[in-house]
């Protein structure tokens, strides 16, 4: 810092730390367009604007012009007034409204290079010329030596323009504001639009001077005393106010000099007074540091409003899958597996003829029968195609039912219609679930079968399991895994399967004994409950990466709370 003043440092210091905050405004977005925090969002735009048009360019050059924005309402004579007071049109006027579309910032040719490289209004294109069509996201700067050096004069869109984007240009321009001069008449002067605006400037500290144009002379005292009685109330009492009566104009479309004299006058003289202008520009800029917090404080609450939305959307998610894995579990337990079409087919394959009653005998005539070296019957493609059937309806049910459970809870909240209209596809499952489910329950076929070989590993059980083949040993043990609780069947379950897993069960103690077919099942239950787990981890995962991109983290509040609270040290 050598051969810098004490005052330079502390600027410098200050740019640093606004320039900190700067970016972390820009960085704590608010991801969701949501009614409860859209105030909030346009504060961000607002203050993103603010800091980029005048702030940040104000600390980093304090002794550039001073930046004077003529803002108003329709019809208040603003470009009027700019061309008058300078006796020359460099601002049209007319009666078309909205007559500036396109904001002009006047300056003294030799202030120019302050304006032509982006330093101001930095979002805005510039450029040059009288004759140049106004186009939107344009400034148009021109030179005019009527105006002295060390002041710029910006004429701004309506206030309450039809185009909104007119407005919210204008509103844009006045927060770049080193001196808001507000043009009003004594027909509009009380709008509450206007209002509202200059409110807002008190609040933040912007100065601000008043134009009360085209006023009655007759009635002008009694309007200008009423005007500064309602300036005093809102805190502005010090604010200047210059009336300028209603008269013809000119040939060349302008208000009569000595009409426009006194403003004119003023004005002149603060381009011709460094200390006055410093004092402006001193006085916009800390009410402008100083307003951060209060205006950080809605983006902050609005933001922790959407990361907790987001917190309560995934825990939907995570409840309602959850549950479907709840009901999968529920529902290998109950029977239901092996209710119609599998008991239908299991039947066909059993009959009811002389092995079904031998089979009721008891496990030792079943373990005798299943030893004997004639080959056992071998289960039927249907009944296993039928469990494969009843098994894959089971998850797509389950998965179906999450994710409606998903979407209809969503809907009840604020975020989800928005995240459900911006991703139709999460009202429901994922497109090919069912070949996924088809895919899954094959694959645990497969984990059955290869529990069965690795089983009857030795010779002798390997013997008995020939008897059946793997595939029909394999089918046994799916059947007991839907209604083997504990390694015991309990009578309801072999009511509710109409035997089904009783006889496989004594089918299969005959071949492996109780404790291994215990193991076994346990494990085809636990294998299948894993391949269940990752299909709806995956169906989850749609979920969660969308509200993952929606998700703000309680550091990205905390750095924003200490960059603010590092530029309001920077102000004791």
């Amino acid at each position: 810092m050598a051969g810098k003043s004490a005052g330079q440092v502390g600027l410098d210091d200050m740019l640093a730390r606004v320039s900190a905050l700067r970016d972390e405004i820009e960085r704590s977005d608010l991801p969701l367009d949501l009614e409860s925090t859209r105030e909030a969002a346009r504060e961000r735009a607002a203050l993103l604007d603010q800091l980029d048009d005048h702030v940040i360019p104000r600390l980093a050059s304090m002794d550039a012009p001073l930046l004077a924005v003529v803002g108003g309402s329709t019809g208040a004579g603003k470009s009027t007034l700019i061309n008058s007071i300078l006796r020359r049109e460099v601002s049209r006027s007319g009666v078309l409204r909205p007559t500036t579309t396109s904001p002009v910032l006047i300056h003294h040719p030799d202030d120019a290079p302050w304006f032509r490289d982006g330093r101001v209004l930095p979002s805005l294109a510039r450029v040059t010329g009288g004759d140049a069509d106004p186009q939107p996201g344009t400034v148009r700067l021109q030179a005019s030596e009527s105006l002295p050096p060390g002041m710029a004069i910006l004429d701004a869109p309506d206030i309450d323009s039809v185009v909104s984007a007119n407005r919210e240009l204008a509103v844009q321009l006045l927060a770049a504001a080193d001196l808001w001069l507000f043009v009003t008449t004594a027909a509009r002067y009380a709008d509450a639009i206007p209002w509202r605006l200059l409110r807002q400037a008190s609040d933040r500290g912007t100065a601000v001077a008043i134009v009360l144009d085209r006023v009655d002379r007759p009635g002008a005292a009694e309007v200008r005393s009423h005007l500064v009685e309602m300036l005093r109330g809102q805190g502005m009492g010090t604010a200047p106010v210059f009336t300028v009566p209603e008269a013809d104009l000119d040939d060349q479309g302008l208000v009569p000099e000595e009409d426009i004299a006194r403003i004119r006058g003023w004005l002149t003289a603060l381009a011709g007074d460094q200390k006055a202008r410093s004092i402006i520009v001193r006085q916009t800029l800390e009410g402008a540091l100083r307003s951060l917090e209060g205006r950080l404080e809605s983006l902050v609450g609005a933001t922790r409003a959407q990361r907790d939305e987001v917190a309560g959307l995934v825990k939907v998610v995570y409840d309602a899958y959850d549950r479907a894995e709840e009901g999968v579990t529920e529902g290998m337990k109950d029977g239901q597996l092996l209710r119609g079409e599998v008991l239908a087919r299991w039947q066909e394959f059993v009959g009811t003829g002389e092995f079904f009653r031998k089979v009721e005998k008891g496990v030792a005539r079943v373990r005798d029968r299943v030893t004997a070296s004639v080959r056992g019957p071998e289960p039927t493609a249907e009944l296993d195609e039928a469990l494969q059937t009843g098994v894959s309806a089971l998850l797509l049910a389950e998965a179906d039912t999450a994710a409606a459970t998903v979407a209809r809870t969503w809907r009840g909240t604020e975020a989800g219609p928005v995240v459900l209209d911006e991703h139709p596809e999460l009202a429901r499952s994922s497109r090919g679930i069912e070949e996924e489910v088809e895919r899954l329950v094959r694959d645990w076929q497969g984990d059955v079968l290869d529990i069965v070989r690795a089983e009857g590993a030795n010779r002798r059980t390997n013997a008995r399991v020939a008897a059946y083949g793997v595939n029909g040993i394999g089918l046994f043990l799916m059947l007991v895994s839907f209604a083997h609780t504990g390694g015991v069947l309990v009578a309801p379950e072999v009511a509710i399967a109409g035997g089904t897993t009783a006889l496989a069960q004594k089918v299969l103690e005959a071949v492996f004994g109780d404790q291994a077919v215990r193991e076994m099942a346990k494990k085809a239950r636990q294998l299948l409950l894993e391949r269940v787990d990752a299909l709806f981890t995956a169906e989850r995962e749609r979920y969660t990466a969308v509200t993952g991109e929606l998700t703000v983290s309680e550091a990205r509040i905390r750095r924003l709370q200490k960059a603010v609270a590092a530029v309001e040290e920077g102000l004791r």
